[in-house]
């Protein structure tokens, strides 16, 4: 995959991060407990899986908190994986790699056989309860003894109605005041990153994989520990949550 040395590729992560913060106010929040949790549980110099790294958000904020940290970015987007590329080009703290995660054997192209630590935000929504389950084993092999997994995600608690549409009108009452005053929406997004001249060609082949944004399963917390569980780690609980959303860690 090639890079344009000229584009704007902080520019390009700002804007990522404001479209993204529509959706989840408190998307910084989610990674600061991240990144607090890899700290206590494997140390300040971890080596860490962006899973579904898309522009390379965790790693950022990984690097930037953990300078001798070193990370393995894996998408199959080729557009985030492009504005990933040229965000981090010459920093040898950093590899990506391009893979499907359904694929079964998308472990062998990384290139390091276990991490201490496995972390993905907002992304394994768009897989069903069987194939994420697959991919919770697989991730399960990739953590060494005394690593950590975590997922901070859409994660609905079923049992709670009208706790749950309370929050969803209210966030959405938001959403539309932001959006009133120009806030760049998921698909307005793309359409500007469709009209740059270095991400057109990787965002049509984007959609040519993906078709438009589709949505998976959003099991509840509880779903999400009880699998990790059952795929291998030793113990595995929410450690942060917001009214529609979990970081759930597991820990080997």
């Amino acid at each position: 995959m090639t890079t344009d040395i000229g584009a704007d590729w902080a520019a390009w992560q700002e804007s990522w991060d404001r479209q993204q913060e529509w959706y989840m106010p408190d998307r910084e929040e989610r990674f600061r407990v991240m990144l607090d949790m890899v700290e206590a549980l494997v140390g300040p110099e971890p080596r860490v899986l962006d899973l579904a790294c898309g522009t390379g958000s965790i790693t950022a904020r990984l690097f930037e908190r953990f300078p001798k940290a070193v990370s393995t970015g894996v998408d199959l987007d080729p557009a985030l994986l492009t504005i990933a590329e040229g965000t981090f080009r010459g920093d040898d703290r950093v590899t990506f790699v391009t893979a499907d995660l359904k694929d079964p054997d998308w472990p062998a192209k990384l290139p390091y056989d276990s991490y201490d630590a496995v972390l993905t935000a907002t992304a394994l929504h768009w897989l069903h309860r069987e194939p994420l389950a697959v991919l919770y084993g697989q991730v399960a092999g990739l953590v060494r003894d005394g690593g950590v997994f975590m997922n901070a995600d859409h994660m609905i608690d079923e049992t709670t109605p009208r706790i749950n549409a309370a929050d969803r009108a209210q966030r959405h009452a938001r959403m539309d005041e932001a959006k009133a005053v120009g806030v760049v929406d998921w698909a307005e997004w793309w359409e500007l990153a469709a009209q740059d001249p270095v991400l057109a060609g990787p965002t049509a082949r984007r959609f040519e994989i993906y078709g438009e944004h589709a949505e998976g399963d959003t099991p509840s917390a509880e779903w999400h520990a009880r699998v990790l569980r059952e795929k291998g780690f030793a113990e595995a609980r929410e450690v942060w949550r917001s009214p529609s959303d979990a970081l759930v860690l597991a820990l080997k």
